[in-house]
């Protein structure tokens, strides 16, 4: 039976189907991270029950979406404006939908009370979902934010600089990048391996990395034997007092570049940036969306898309094609003027 952390949401492992509902869940194999956000989102949901004094056994529609408008108005505790971020109301829904099927295939409840979206197909009108979905890009920074970024990384320690040319190289998320080990390094062929389990798809791909990434890995490799004596297990280690020479964790790289974003004066800067930028520049050099999905390990293409708009590819080639006709218009128009004498 795999561990749930549940001192952090006391309320469901108080809650009996709350409880079985988020350690069956966890037992499928989910990923920490689901099952981290899972087991929030229901404890986020019976707090609203146990404040209006409602069962979720017996719960109705109506209380649903007096939860989804608490969401709404709450103050939002990273931005401090009102209402959560539509990802994040998204994703508890999500969960909460989850338990409450749980709940119906125990036969303690005999309907949902989360109504699902349904897309119109077969000639049936599409149903909107509870919460209207809001699609935001994700931030790419231009040249002059990427040099303020990169000019801040120069004073960082080598570990941290070979993370980010790393991140950005292999596109890789926060999961990815803490979890790499040495054996999943292939300096012969500048490539990385990534192993299954440490995947969001639960599926193993390569990457690659670049000269850069190259000339920081062999020297960072040979500090981290001079401060370590190690030349295995996990690629990145900790430097700290308390955590020296432990597998550096997902929150020590998320406040490394929070530190990064705040010195460069980039506050839209994350973990996932690199990541972003790396996909979206691939864009940019005309791979295909199979190529990109296959790097990026998207399973839906749909993914994989947003990077080519992001990319501007597609834009800038009608642009090009559009002012080229438009200039040869205005050199047949100028050229009038040269047949008068």
């Amino acid at each position: 039976m795999i561990t749930v952390c549940w001192e952090h949401f006391p309320l469901v492992e108080q809650h009996d189907e709350a409880r079985r509902w988020l350690q069956f869940t966890a037992n499928l194999g989910r990923a920490a991270n689901t099952v981290d956000a899972y087991g929030r989102a229901v404890q986020d949901h019976l707090a609203f029950c146990l404040l209006v004094g409602a069962d979720p056994a017996t719960a109705r529609a109506d209380l649903v979406a007096a939860w989804i408008g608490d969401m709404l108005q709450r103050s939002n505790p990273r931005s401090g404006a009102a209402g959560l971020a539509n990802a994040t109301i998204q994703q508890r829904v999500v969960a909460v939908r989850g338990f409450y099927d749980f709940l119906v295939e125990e036969e303690i409840r005999e309907r949902n009370p989360v109504r699902r979206g349904q897309a119109g197909r077969g000639g049936r009108l599409p149903r909107q979902g509870l919460v209207r979905r809001v699609e935001k890009a994700p931030w790419i920074p231009n040249e002059h934010a990427w040099d303020q970024i990169l000019t801040t990384c120069e004073s960082e320690p080598l570990r941290n600089r070979l993370m980010v040319t790393v991140a950005y190289d292999g596109a890789l998320r926060r999961e990815e990048l803490v979890s790499l080990e040495i054996g999943d390094l292939e300096p012969a062929w500048s490539l990385i391996h990534l192993r299954a389990e440490t995947t969001k798809s639960k599926r193993a791909r390569e990457v690659s990395f670049g000269s850069v990434s190259a000339q920081l890995l062999v020297a960072y490799l040979r500090q981290r034997s001079e401060q370590f004596g190690r030349v295995d297990g996990a690629l990145f280690l900790s430097q700290s007092r308390r955590n020296r020479g432990k597998p550096l964790g997902l929150s020590s790289w998320s406040k490394i570049v929070t530190s990064i974003a705040q010195r460069a004066h980039v506050p839209q800067l994350s973990t996932h940036t690199f990541r972003h930028l790396r996909l979206t520049d691939l864009a940019r050099a005309d791979w295909t969306i199979d190529e990109i999905a296959q790097y990026a390990g998207h399973r839906d293409l749909s993914t994989t898309l947003k990077y080519i708009h992001l990319s501007g590819r597609e834009l800038a080639a009608k642009m090009h094609k559009a002012t080229r006709s438009l200039h040869a218009d205005r050199e047949q128009r100028l050229a009038a003027l040269a047949e008068v004498w």
